[in-house]
């Protein structure tokens, strides 16, 4: 079993930048493929980026890509997601999620995923 604890989230201004992190116990993320969703009011959860710990591949959503950066540490058993030039449609809360053997066509799907997180509220103002 795996239990991911996310932190980081925070409220900022349009065009700040804030760093999530995801940090699992019980195993460790090698192995693993780990993503970030989000989830704003009203809408369903959406593929932020993923990385898989083992070669080190990084994949982003479109809206995403440029401004955000995913990465990790085996070590530290962490992985990070950097958030740059926020927009107020980046407000939403994002989940960490972790799993083994996730083929790269189904790593932007949700329901590809085993463990996940609680989530931390991020909150972009204009």
């Amino acid at each position: 079993q795996m239990s991911l604890v996310e932190s980081g989230g925070g409220q900022v201004q349009a065009g700040e930048s804030l760093k999530l992190s995801c940090e699992a116990s019980g195993r460790t993320f090698r192995s693993h493929a780990v993503g970030w969703f989000r989830q704003a009011p009203g809408k369903e959860r959406e593929f932020v980026a993923a990385i898989r710990m083992s070669g080190g591949s990084t994949h982003y959503a479109d809206s995403v890509k440029g401004r955000f950066t995913i990465s990790g540490h085996n070590d530290k058993n962490t992985v990070y997601l950097q958030m740059n030039s926020l927009k107020p449609e980046d407000t939403a809360v994002y989940y960490c999620a972790a799993g083994m053997g996730i083929i790269l066509s189904s790593i932007r799907t949700a329901a590809a995923y085993h463990f996940w997180g609680q989530g931390t509220q991020v909150t972009v103002s204009s």
